[in-house]
């Protein structure tokens, strides 16, 4: 209930207003039946957008710390994710990986749609990082479809460490859906879920024209706090 009182009442129509997003090959995303929206991640404010102008409703696997912040802002924060029906996920730990899958597998096997972001965390820079094999995992195991998207402008609009998002252009573009029916059963396969993997960071890559760096996301943020990162512009490279 709370979920649709904010896209339709509350949220949606102010995003709507301010933002004026455009929206590109919205019919690529199936009317009906489970699939997964694989998406680059750029702003806080890609939770929001995305589900503001999708027709059917979609459930993101969300960082758990959104769930366990301090304070006033803190418990805002984790009863709106938890009101909007996210699902909070321990990015910490052995078992991290295995528990976000089989979140995520239950909402596909509930015939929903499945927002993911394969590089698991937001870029610090806006280039596009490798993407992390467990989207494959559930694509494969579920037999879903999956839906390239990319957010445009968003980063400009709530770079890191702006509260505030400030009015600027958006585009969302989905691509095609990918079929992956032919690995059915070869979900163990480390060099089939790297190949499924790169196959739909390259679509995200085709429609959002990022520079693509060949890192995991999460360690080139550790090796610029150390000081240790590659400060250059990587060019913009092919995967594979």
């Amino acid at each position: 209930m709370f979920y649709y009182l904010l896209k339709y009442v509350l949220l949606g129509p102010l995003l709507r207003m301010v933002f004026r997003p455009r929206i590109e090959g919205l019919e690529h995303v199936p009317a009906s039946g489970a699939a997964i929206v694989a998406g680059n991640h750029l702003s806080f404010s890609d939770h929001f957008l995305m589900p503001a102008i999708l027709k059917r409703r979609i459930t993101f696997l969300a960082k758990a710390e959104y769930f366990t912040g301090p304070g006033v802002k803190g418990r805002l924060t984790a009863a709106f994710f938890r009101s909007a029906g996210q699902i909070p996920v321990d990015r910490s730990g052995k078992e991290a990986g295995q528990a976000a899958i089989r979140e995520g597998l239950g909402v596909l096997r509930k015939g929903e749609l499945l927002g993911i972001y394969p590089e698991g965390t937001r870029s610090h820079d806006g280039r596009l990082y490798k993407g992390k094999v467990g989207v494959a995992v559930m694509a494969l195991k579920a037999g879903v479809p999956v839906v390239p998207c990319a957010m445009i402008g968003t980063f400009e609009a709530q770079p890191p460490g702006k509260v505030i998002p400030r009015p600027h252009p958006i585009v969302i573009r989905f691509g095609e859906p990918l079929d992956f029916s032919r690995y059915a059963g070869m979900e163990n396969e480390k060099a089939i879920l790297r190949a499924a993997t790169d196959e739909i960071m390259y679509a995200i890559l085709s429609l959002s024209e990022q520079e693509y760096v060949d890192q995991y996301a999460a360690v080139a943020k550790a090796e610029q706090a150390e000081g240790k990162g590659d400060k250059r512009r990587f060019p913009r490279a092919p995967l594979g």
